[in-house]
């Protein structure tokens, strides 16, 4: 009987460490194409990731012949390919969580005039799972599968609240990245800030992710700690603190009855 760590006896050890590594590979080098926008060249795919040449010229091939990524027309640049479009919408297809958030986010859109989103916390950042845009939309939208840093949204502050002080020192280091001027670039501020939330019951940025825009989000309480969150972005010249809080009691509402709703519905 094979012991555990032993590998199959088909399947040498050089073979399987290899397929391993190539595999991670593949996986970084989707990633690194996923957070640029423009089309990559070798030479910077080269410098980016750090890999051999040779490696990269074969993944890139492989990569190419099933549609993860796309050349130009000169075969020398390279984005990704539909074939990622088509695993992130099954992603959220088989996310039972979203298709009752689309209805919340439709009332919540209607109630408060304002584009309405759904994201979700991955480690430090937060990804943008759904939206609503505003019927008066000022191009305040973000997009399906947008990640952003979770100390910079209202979505992220919300869902950080939802963690012990220990937990949020683990996860993001002392000194933050700062997207604007106005982002908060100390977890020490972070933290109060976070303290603050727990205590009114929503989180606020202003203009920390997005100049002229302000946001403000509550977590949906169907886990626990929250996973999950929603949020309203408005023109920033409109947060008000009287709006802020208007928005902020509308949005706990709605979150509400969305965490009650999935919670009978069974999902986790």
């Amino acid at each position: 009987m094979a012991r555990r760590g032993d590998q199959p006896a088909d399947e040498p050890a050089g073979e399987s460490a290899a397929g391993v590594k190539s595999a991670r590979r593949a996986v970084q080098l989707l990633e690194t194409f996923a957070a640029e926008d423009a089309w990559m060249p070798l030479a910077e795919l080269h410098t980016r990731t750090g890999f051999p040449r040779s490696s990269l010229h074969g993944l890139l091939r492989t990569l190419l012949d099933t549609g993860w990524i796309e050349a130009d027309a000169s075969g020398t640049r390279f984005r990704l390919g539909v074939r990622a479009l088509i695993c992130g919408t099954a992603y959220l297809d088989r996310d039972l969580a979203i298709r009752h958030a689309t209805e919340a986010l439709e009332k919540l859109r209607d109630a408060t005039g304002y584009t309405a989103h759904y994201a979700r916390r991955n480690l430090d950042q937060i990804v943008y799972l759904e939206t609503r845009e505003s019927r008066h939309s000022q191009h305040l939208v973000s997009r399906v599968g947008r990640t952003l840093p979770a100390h910079a949204t209202a979505l992220g502050k919300a869902l950080l609240a939802e963690l012990t002080e220990g937990e949020v020192a683990e996860l993001l280091p002392e000194n933050l990245p700062a997207l604007t001027e106005r982002t908060i670039t100390h977890r020490d501020k972070l933290l109060a800030e976070l303290a603050d939330c727990r205590e009114i019951g929503y989180a606020t940025e202003h203009e920390e992710g997005t100049l002229d825009v302000a946001c403000v989000a509550v977590p949906i309480g169907y886990r626990i700690p929250a996973t999950d969150a929603m949020s309203c972005s408005m023109p920033a010249w409109q947060a008000t603190t009287t709006e802020i809080a208007r928005v902020g009691a509308l949005l706990r509402d709605a979150a509400d009855e969305l965490g009650a709703r999935l919670r009978r519905a069974g999902i986790r």
